[in-house]
């Protein structure tokens, strides 16, 4: 049984699974049943389906009752059950990009899942995602799309060569907020990019003297990772 309790204004989201029938109409009154009690929806993805089953993960801010929350979203027609369950936040915390080819994509991404070792060990959260790839469009299309995941605060880009629309990509998710590090590469992307540094494995813990553009900030996922820079 989950034990659920009144929250207080300005408390984190909470962490919902509605297990729900597949069909038109469901999702639209479970949102409806969710600002009936003053909640807003942060966060909501498609999870499992089997048969005529689907199940839903949301995650849900300002309702002040979690109790009523969900009682009333089980009393929603076509809602079978509903549970709590940890936010993704707690429990992947903050996301580093690692996006790039060839053989220093491997080696940043090593050195990026060392860097969030080093931290999730002490209890922080941090998780590291990556694909390799090739081809400006395509680049250019996973760079832009990372100002659109949940929770990213970074972008890592690996590589020899990199510039025309991934630069002008980079230039966009910057402007979102993402903090974008890549290694010293040909190009234009370095010109756009936060963060330039040679060696692709320290790339996630680098040194002032690493560090090749004006920024000298060290240690920047660190920064992330540790909530200085949000």
């Amino acid at each position: 049984m989950v034990s659920a309790m009144a929250q207080p204004p300005g408390s984190p989201a909470t962490g919902l699974l509605v297990e729900c029938r597949d069909e038109p109409g469901v999702l639209y009154r479970i949102t409806e049943a969710i600002f009936r009690q003053g909640g807003n929806i942060t966060y909501v993805a498609g999870g499992a389906r089997r048969e005529a089953v689907a199940e839903l993960q949301l995650e849900v801010s300002g309702a002040p009752d979690e109790r009523r929350l969900i009682a009333d979203l089980e009393a929603v027609h076509g809602v079978t059950h509903v549970g709590l369950v940890p936010t993704f936040q707690a429990i992947y915390g903050k996301r580093v990009i690692v996006i790039g080819g060839g053989a220093q994509v491997g080696m940043v991404a090593q050195g990026a899942i060392s860097e969030a070792d080093r931290h999730n060990i002490r209890g922080e959260r941090i998780s590291v995602d990556t694909i390799p790839l090739v081809g400006e469009e395509q680049l250019a299309d996973a760079v832009r799309a990372v100002a659109r995941l949940h929770r990213a605060r970074a972008l890592v880009l690996a590589g020899a060569l990199m510039g025309g629309d991934i630069t002008a990509a980079v230039r966009e998710i910057r402007e979102a907020g993402i903090i974008v590090l890549c290694t010293n590469m040909a190009g234009s992307v370095p010109d756009a990019a936060d963060v330039v540094v040679s060696d692709p494995v320290e790339l996630t813990a680098a040194h002032p003297n690493q560090i090749s553009r004006r920024n000298r900030r060290a240690d920047l996922l660190a920064h992330i990772i540790e909530g200085k820079v949000e």
